[in-house]
């Protein structure tokens, strides 16, 4: 055995981990990634149920204001408010957040650079456990005297600052925060690991340039949680100081509440908005970046072509990484900041559309002339490209101080963020469930269902989120409870009903992902090694793998990630573990 191959062993062999033997040790505080990822998932797809149901009952709301719910009776407009707030933050965090990163990352970063397990076994498991500790947290602020909060899933101060500032703003508005700070530090215990494991445990031949997009999106991911998910812990240390001991970094002095002043002094509203929205932009791509790898990944399997120009991928999942934490304040245009800040925020805006284009048209560019397998997975990848897109061309507009002052609180930004970070980080969501189930689990999904499931979810997606933009337009603003005080509204009222229907067709369909992804883990059809005919690691293990997933031998790489239809191959792709002579070098 050569030095590189000695060296590659021993970083292996010195994070690999004895297979358990007891049911609490293999399933529950378990050590292995694999584990690990898988529930991540599942509490992700809790969560996403959680936040769905809370998404329906405000459509009800908006339609029918007046209705009474069964166990819930009338929902006054501070109970429609609280339910933006979990709503808002149940899927930012514990869904987007949690599925493409914590659950597919942790289960298969490791596999596609040939390690053995994550750099520090235990404390992926930590971080896991704390993020449970977090959703149990925030689930309970719904039963405290005062109900859950209704400060947005931003937040904003004074208003989430004080503690007597609205029903839900007392021990509920407490738990919120210490939910967020718990999982703030359990993403900082990832980020460290996944850093850490991609630099330090790739097998021999896995150089930088060989490591499939799919990793290099969880690596920069990391990157992001790592600086971004550290602000905004401290942020909410000093939110809890200001609502329970005294302190004022976040409330005025002169501010007045039910006709009381309030007594503090000195802080800034505007401080807790910096703070916020410097995790906050990065968050946006630390929930669409791995979607963009998984996009990149199957769009090149079922094209059978190599990725088009994957050097300038990587560079411009790296500037996007960059330039993510550059443009935190058009968030804010409206806030009173200097025209010259605008300005700046305004054209750091617009170029991060530079790399997000190039990632566009190398997709198009990957497809183009290529033999392509309309498989479910593959309908999902190009479902991703599109919301993708669509979402993305409204994002000038923002970027445009003038413009954004008019449609900032409206639902124009509503139907943005959901398409371009919601909707289409849940497609790459589903893509990836749909990809990766048969090495997970051994079974496949079931096609027609899935097909059926993407159709229904594709369509419905833009029928809820496109005629948003033409509310926005028509100046209907967000967060508003109900219209029945706007008279100027009651015309647009056709249309939000519009909305709730197919939003409820669309929520519906959901239950076909879940009954077949619940059917196919005990009836699906069993699955081979590799039913896709992919190149990357994971696909020269069995289904599911073993402990450590190479059965104690340290794979080498000779190939890319992406080498289809290489002139002079047996078949029509070359697997990165295959001798050096069966392609052409990368």
């Amino acid at each position: 055995m050569d030095a590189p191959s000695q060296a590659a062993a021993g970083a292996h062999a010195a994070h690999a981990h004895a297979a358990p033997t007891g049911f609490i040790r293999k399933y529950v505080f378990s050590l292995d990634h694999k584990v690990i990822g898988i529930q991540y998932y599942f509490l992700a797809l809790l969560s996403v149920l959680v936040g769905m149901g809370l998404s329906l009952l405000m459509r009800i709301h908006l339609v029918w204001p007046q209705a009474n719910i069964p166990w819930l009776g009338h929902i006054a407009p501070e109970t429609y408010l609280t339910l933006l707030t979990m709503h808002g933050t149940f899927m930012v965090f514990f869904v987007l957040t949690l599925a493409p990163q914590g659950g597919f990352g942790n289960y298969f970063l490791p596999i596609q650079i040939g390690a053995a397990d994550m750099a520090f076994p235990v404390l992926n498991m930590l971080s896991f456990w704390t993020t449970f500790v977090a959703f149990c947290v925030m689930l309970a602020a719904f039963f405290v005297e005062g109900g859950a909060p209704l400060h947005g899933w931003t937040g904003y101060a004074p208003l989430s600052a004080l503690q007597s500032s609205g029903p839900g703003e007392g021990l509920g508005a407490d738990l919120w925060i210490i939910s967020i700070a718990l999982f703030c530090a359990a993403s900082l215990m990832g980020a460290l690991n996944f850093i850490t494991t991609t630099l330090d445990l790739r097998a021999k031949g896995m150089t930088l340039m060989r490591m499939p997009l799919t990793v290099w999106t969880w690596f920069v991911t990391a990157m992001l949680g790592l600086l971004a998910f550290g602000v905004l812990l401290a942020a909410g240390i000093l939110l809890l100081l200001d609502r329970n001991v005294g302190t004022s970094f976040f409330v005025p002095s002169g501010l007045v509440l039910s006709g009381n002043l309030v007594k503090h002094k000195g802080g800034s509203p505007l401080l807790w908005q910096h703070l916020f929205w410097f995790f906050g932009h990065p968050e946006v791509y630390i929930a669409i970046l791995p979607g963009m790898g998984v996009a990149s990944q199957l769009l090149s399997t079922f094209s059978r072509k190599p990725i088009f120009g994957y050097r300038a991928m990587v560079y411009a999942v790296l500037a996007i990484g960059i330039l993510g934490f550059l443009v935190w304040g058009h968030h804010m245009f409206i806030s009173g900041m200097s025209p010259y800040s605008g300005f700046a925020f305004s054209i750091l805006t617009m170029a991060i559309g530079v790399p997000s284009a190039i990632k566009t048209f190398n997709w198009l560019g990957t497809m183009w002339g290529g033999r392509i397998r309309f498989t479910t997975p593959m309908l999902f990848a190009i479902g991703f490209v599109s919301l993708f897109v669509s979402g993305g061309l409204s994002g000038p507009f923002l970027a445009q101080p003038q413009l954004d002052i008019q449609l900032h609180d409206t639902y124009f930004v509503v139907a943005h963020f959901h398409l371009i970070m919601g909707v289409a980080a849940i497609f790459g969501i589903f893509a990836a469930t749909y990809y990766w189930f048969p090495k997970m689990f051994g079974r496949m999904m079931n096609e027609t269902l899935g097909k059926a499931h993407f159709f229904f979810s594709f369509v419905g997606t833009y029928a809820i989120f496109m005629p948003m933009h033409y509310l926005g337009m028509a100046g209907h603003p967000r967060r508003y409870s109900q219209l029945t005080e706007l008279g100027y509204l009651h015309n647009l009222m056709p249309l939000q009903k519009f909305i709730s229907i197919v939003a409820f067709i669309t929520i519906a369909a959901q239950f076909i992902f879940l009954f077949n992804l619940l059917w196919s883990l005990f009836k699906g059809k069993k699955a081979g090694m590799n039913p896709w005919q992919a190149t990357t690691l994971e696909w020269t293990v069995p289904s599911p793998p073993p402990h450590d997933n190479f059965g104690g031998v340290v794979p080498v790489v000779n190939h890319g990630p992406y080498e289809y239809g290489v002139p002079g191959a047996a078949s029509d792709f070359v697997m990165q573990t295959d001798p050096a002579g069966a392609a052409g070098a990368h």
